[in-house]
């Protein structure tokens, strides 16, 4: 009886042994599939938040670029125009594609970025299709609002 009896405690033991190992394989599995499924998630939110990143930049680059086109407009305002103007006609296609971009800033940027370029875009405006006082330079009566936005950008931009 004693050989019956060694032989189960054998089988039992080798049963158990097999359902150890099973179950720390199982373990060691469910570790490894979770820890994957996290540096997935990771590698996601990297590539998106580097995506968005490069939206962001393309947008500050077409603000900067509409603006400067704006601002040339600015500098060559004629004393007496119209609207069939040759200035005029490009400065309205100039203008528009600034008041777009300007509205991208607040979809894309933090209320302080758009605010910032929201008044450059103001001024920009207002210097524009009304002018400046005699004697007032349109770069210094720009340059105030210009650098308060490009700062509030690159604060948000790192």
């Amino acid at each position: 009886m004693t050989a019956v009896s060694g032989q189960v405690w054998v089988s039992l033991i080798s049963l158990g042994g097999v359902v150890l190992g099973g179950l720390l394989s199982y373990l060691v599995q469910h570790r490894t599939q979770l820890s994957a499924e996290r540096a997935e998630q990771q590698r996601q939110r990297i590539a998106l938040s580097e995506t968005r990143r490069a939206e962001r930049l393309a947008l500050l680059e077409r603000f900067i670029e509409v603006g400067a086109e704006a601002e040339r407009a600015a500098f060559s305002r004629p004393a007496v125009w119209d609207d069939t103007h040759d200035w005029y006609l490009t400065t309205r296609d100039v203008m528009n594609r600034l008041w777009v971009a300007e509205r991208l800033i607040r979809i894309q940027f933090p209320l302080p970025v758009h605010d910032a370029a929201r008044a450059y875009f103001l001024d920009l405006n207002r210097t524009v299709w009304e002018g400046l006082p005699e004697g007032e330079s349109v770069r210094d009566y720009l340059e105030d609002n210009r650098l308060a936005f490009l700062d509030a950008a690159r604060t948000v931009m790192g």
